[in-house]
């Protein structure tokens, strides 16, 4: 297998991430965002990297990668379109936000597919879109990511503007986080590396909607009681 498309700089990468873990094989997880960051997606070489850094069988390797939805096992467009079509988002919209971008993405009367791409992968304006389950933003449904950063409160005529603003090579602003990148750059973030964007972490995380709870309890002074440090505890069954 060649694996000539991870250079001397990703591989030095792959030896930072496994530096932070006592085992090795802890590293895999990351390192597979590592490799996603290379080439847009989880590859067969991507596979065999990892395995050959960490010491593992592409066995192994492959039972995680193909385990957790991150991991694309085919190659991702510039940005990924992630909505929400779990119950709430669903029932507020999301359902039919998903039915617009497939209908807006696809070609030939043919809508698109879940986790299929809209242009050539990795090229300018290409958007793969997937949906997806619960993205824990269900005060702020129906939402959608794009790489993994959220537009809440959506609707389908406000996901066909924003789609296509990523066509047309702008990066709206997201409701919350960092600034928009690009599906590989933000790969390479999970990896652990933000190389010149520092400040990504310095964006809004969360709504008013979210802390307006904690918000009035605080000006309200409302606080739950404590627990007593002799409070009875149910007994635990006894084990056989």
């Amino acid at each position: 297998m060649d694996i000539s498309v991870f250079g001397a700089d990703i591989v030095e990468k792959a030896r930072q991430i496994i530096a932070r873990y006592p085992v090795a094989r802890s590293a895999l997880l990351p390192m597979l965002h590592l490799v996603q960051s290379v080439e847009g997606h989880v590859s067969q070489a991507g596979i065999a990297f990892c395995a050959a850094q960490l010491d593992l069988t592409t066995a192994e390797v492959s039972a995680v990668a193909t385990f957790y939805t991150m991991y694309k096992r085919r190659p991702c467009g510039e940005h990924l379109v992630s909505v929400c079509t779990n119950t709430l988002c669903a029932a507020l919209g999301g359902d039919a936000i998903y039915a617009k971008l497939r209908e807006q993405l696809g070609s030939d009367g043919k809508p698109l597919g879940h986790e299929e791409t809209a242009g050539e992968p990795g090229t300018p304006g290409s958007i793969t879109l997937e949906h997806a389950e619960c993205l824990a933003a269900c005060d702020l449904g129906p939402v959608l990511q794009v790489n993994y950063e959220f537009f809440d409160n959506q609707t389908p005529e406000s996901a066909s503007e924003l789609v296509e603003k990523l066509r047309n090579g702008e990066r709206p602003a997201p409701t919350r986080g960092a600034p928009l990148t690009d599906f590989k750059q933000a790969e390479l973030q999970l990896a652990g590396f933000f190389e010149g964007r520092d400040g990504d972490n310095d964006g809004p995380s969360a709504s008013i909607e979210t802390v307006r709870g904690a918000k009035l309890a605080q000006e309200r002074g409302w606080t739950a009681p404590s627990m007593p440090d002799d409070a009875p505890l149910p007994a635990l069954p006894e084990k056989k």
